[in-house]
Parts: structure tokens; C-alpha cells; sequence
């Protein structure tokens, strides 16, 4: 009973964790790219509002990447802390994976950071757009890296199990392995959504209040597009990620399906799908259901009818829990599905010529300027769900089918897990307040429409190590 509940406050306390890290890097990856394209469009047309935009959202950007790093650390630290056992088993796969992240994407990205914070006026105006887009980069390399470690957790391939230690027998297979392949481009394009509907919640709270609209307008109509090819494609590739784990996982698809029995009581394949459920007692099938005929197949064979196993094709010890993933996989698909008709409702306005400078502020256009503000939460709660669904499916196993989580948990009192879980609660939570505390400040003060704009062959840059003039920092304020 106490190695169960150790467990238990183990996967809790990284849960808590990861969940918390887990809101930051998303909207790093995907800001960065459309920070570099309000900057490039500044180079390219010289007009002032993809300036002040750019330096606007770097700012939210900054607050965010910091929060980020501050988390992130506090991730590394509780593998050791919470699963050393599996640290020292997987350090030569799981380890370099993450040490490579470090080398290629976080140090790469601090130092172009540095110069896309502190170069303005000081470098060239073409040598900080490199700069920003090499933060693009490097970002994109961060979550390649971590979706590939993790991918590995749920697929691992091209390793061997030696003497209670995972040694590397093939490269390429543990960084493409088969959940990657889909995974990948799967939280790169949620990155993506999050950042496109984080700047056009951004830029429609703005509107709303009529602050700034010859700035706002344009940055809402040039996310509204790309949202609707993005949201688009999460759900065609999120389809094709659900077939990659019924081919991987099919005891996790089980779970997110809710789906106990292979066949009907007459023999015949079980492709009922179920809309809601709640399984019964002993979780050897639901206590009631809203089912329907042949869905299940559908959705994961692409055919009328066909065999998925269900959980009654797996040994009791190695079934995952049922009510997180099937309930968080089916919020995750509500929300695509959500986003989609609100980006789908934007395009519709902006091509009906609704969404100019001189309409967009108009009351016909306010619920949609309302919607888009309370859809900013939607990506966050999706990325939470998926990631539920993701962890909670893989269970009991921290490396799918090679180790448990009671073989890779660190051997601490369930007192001790509790401490834990509460030092954590305390740091993440407080950077999570302090976070959303300077982004709505920021948010709120709006951009700063006097700071200088830099020229091109401006002659007064200032040394990298020198401050600006006092009156110049003052008007900053």
C-alpha cells in the first residue's frame, strides 16, 4: 500500500511539474517565429506598426521565456530527485537527448536572445533580424529535442536493455522513432495555434477597448489565415498521431477510447465508439455509455468495421487508468474542433471586408473580438489535456514496455513525496502569478509609441556593453 501511494505522489508530483513548465515553452516557440515576421515585414515596408508590434510581443516574449527557464530547471531537477532509478538507467539515451537540447537549442538561443533584447540601436537592423530568427530556430530545436526524448518514453526504439541500463544500439531509431514521427510536427503546430491566438486575443482586447487600432487591425488580420491552415492541420495530423498510438500503444488508445471489450457478446468486432462513459467498479467495462455504431473503427482504421483491442486483451497490472485520458483526449478534440470555427468565423468576417481599420471596431464585430479574447485560454487547456492524455495512457510504465514507474521511482517515503509536491506547488504557482502579473501589466500599458525607431546605417549605435542616456530610459518607462 505505501510503494502504491509513493507511486501515486510520484507521478503527481511530476504532473504538477510539467503541467506548470509545460504553459511557457509553447508560446516561446511559436512568439518567436511571429515576432521574426513583424520584424521582417518592418525591413521589408518600413511602416511603423510592424515595429511597434514586434517590440510589444518581444516584451511579452521576454517575461515568457524567463518563466520558462525558471520552470524548466525545476523539471531537471525532479528527475533526479523523484525518478532516479530511471536517470540512471536511461542517462545514455534520455540524458544525451536532453543534453543535446541544451547544447543545440537552449545555449544556442540565449545568446541570440541577448543580442534581440539588447541590440536594438546598438547593431545593425538586418544583424537583428538575424538574431531574432535565429531565436526561431533554436526554439523550434528545443521542442524538436524534448518531443523526441519523450517520444522515446512512449515508442523506444534503437536501444537495448543490458544489466538494468538502456544502452544505444541505433541513433536514428531513438530520435525518429515511431511516436515521433507524428508527435513532432503535432506539439510544433499547437506551439504555433497557442502563439497565433495568444496575438490575435492580444490584438482584439485591444480593439475592444479602441486603443491603437492602426496597429492592432493589421496584426489580427494577419494571424486569422495561418489560424485557420493551423488549426486544420492539428486536427489532420492529431488523426494521424491517434493511429500512431493505436499502432504503438493500442492499451493507451484503449483507455482514451474508453473501450473494454473487443468483441460484441455475438463475436463481432466492437466499433462502437463512445461519446461519454464511466467505466464500472472493477474498470472491466462501463457502467453506462452513450455509444455509437461503427465510429471507433472509423476513427482509427478508417474503416466500417475492423478490430481494435480493447483493454480486455491486456493483463490487469499493465492497463492504464481510464477516466483521465478518455475525458482529457475528448476536451483536447472539442477544443481543436473549437478553434478551428472560431479561426473558420474570422476569415469569414476579414473576406468580407468586416474586419478593415475603419469596421473593426464596429459593435457587429464585438462578440467576434469578445470570442477570440476568451479563446487565448483554449490552446493552453488543449496542450494540458494532450498532455494528460499522453502520460496518463502510457501508465504503469515510464518507458513503454521496457520499465514501470515503480522501477524507475526514487525509493522516498510517501512524507517525503508530500514535501515535495508542496515545494513545488509553491514555486510553480508563484511563478505562474508572477508570470500572468507582468504579461497583463505589459498587456494593459499597451505599446510604447514614442520609443525611437532605429534607421537604416543609423550612425549613433551605442557599444553592446553601454547604457542608454537617462532621458532616453525615462521615456521607456
Amino acid at each position: 500500500m505505501e510503494s502504491t501511494f509513493a507511486d501515486l505522489m510520484a507521478r503527481l508530483d511530476f504532473a504538477l511539474i510539467t503541467s506548470l513548465h509545460i504553459i511557457y515553452p509553447p508560446l516561446t516557440i511559436g512568439l518567436s517565429l511571429l515576432i521574426f515576421f513583424a520584424e521582417w515585414r518592418w525591413l521589408r515596408t518600413d511602416q511603423e506598426k510592424w515595429y511597434r508590434l514586434t517590440r510589444f510581443f518581444e516584451k511579452l516574449f521576454i517575461i515568457n521565456f524567463g518563466a520558462g527557464v525558471a520552470t524548466g530547471v525545476t523539471m531537471e531537477l525532479a528527475f533526479g530527485i523523484l525518478f532516479g532509478p530511471f536517470s540512471t538507467a536511461a542517462g545514455p539515451v534520455f540524458g544525451h537527448l536532453l543534453g543535446f537540447e541544451t547544447i543545440t537549442a537552449f545555449m544556442y538561443e540565449a545568446g541570440f536572445v541577448g543580442l534581440m533584447i539588447f541590440g536594438w540601436h546598438k547593431i545593425g537592423r538586418g544583424m537583428h533580424l538575424f538574431a531574432t530568427f535565429n531565436v526561431a530556430v533554436a526554439s523550434f530545436l528545443s521542442a524538436f529535442w524534448i518531443i523526441a526524448a519523450n517520444s522515446w518514453m512512449q515508442s523506444p526504439a534503437g536501444v537495448k536493455m543490458v544489466g538494468g541500463q538502456f544502452l544505444v544500439s541505433d541513433w536514428v531509431q531513438i530520435i525518429f522513432n515511431p511516436d515521433s514521427m507524428t508527435a513532432i510536427p503535432h506539439m510544433i503546430i499547437a506551439c504555433l495555434e497557442l502563439s497565433l491566438f495568444f496575438v490575435a486575443a492580444v490584438s482584439a482586447w485591444q480593439l475592444l477597448k479602441q486603443r491603437h487600432v492602426s496597429v492592432f487591425a493589421p496584426a489580427l488580420r494577419a494571424v486569422l489565415p495561418v489560424l485557420l491552415i493551423a488549426a486544420a492541420g492539428q486536427i489532420w495530423i492529431g488523426d494521424s498521431l491517434g493511429r500512431t498510438v493505436a499502432e504503438e500503444q493500442p492499451a493507451a488508445l484503449a483507455a482514451m477510447e474508453g473501450h473494454f471489450k473487443t468483441h460484441n457478446a455475438d463475436g463481432t468486432p466492437n466499433t462502437s465508439w463512445n461519446v461519454v462513459m464511466w467505466p464500472n467498479a472493477d474498470n472491466s467495462g462501463t457502467k453506462w455509455a452513450l455509444p455509437i455504431p461503427h465510429v471507433l473503427s472509423l476513427l482509427e482504421d478508417h474503416k466500417w468495421v475492423s478490430r481494435v483491442p480493447g483493454l480486455d486483451q491486456f493483463k490487469a497490472e499493465n492497463r492504464p487508468p481510464i477516466l483521465v485520458p478518455f475525458y482529457s483526449f475528448r476536451v483536447m478534440v472539442a477544443i481543436g474542433v473549437a478553434l478551428f470555427g472560431v479561426a473558420l468565423w474570422g476569415v469569414w468576417l476579414w473576406v468580407r471586408g468586416r474586419l478593415a481599420n475603419r469596421k473593426i471596431t464596429d459593435f457587429e464585430n464585438r462578440w467576434f473580438l469578445r470570442v477570440v479574447v476568451v479563446s487565448a485560454f483554449l490552446p493552453y487547456l488543449a496542450i494540458w489535456t494532450g498532455w494528460w492524455t499522453r502520460e496518463v495512457a502510457r501508465q504503469p510504465w515510464i518507458v513503454y514496455g521496457m520499465m514501470t514507474v515503480s522501477e524507475g521511482r526514487s525509493q522516498i517515503s510517501s512524507a517525503g513525496e508530500i514535501a515535495w509536491f508542496v515545494c513545488f506547488s509553491i514555486f510553480g504557482f508563484g511563478v505562474l502569478i508572477s508570470t500572468a502579473y507582468f504579461l497583463f501589466k505589459v498587456i494593459a500599458k499597451g505599446p510604447d509609441m514614442s520609443a525611437k525607431i532605429p534607421r537604416e546605417n543609423e550612425e549613433d549605435h551605442q557599444p553592446l556593453g553601454t547604457l542608454p542616456p537617462i532621458e532616453t530610459a525615462a521615456q521607456g518607462q
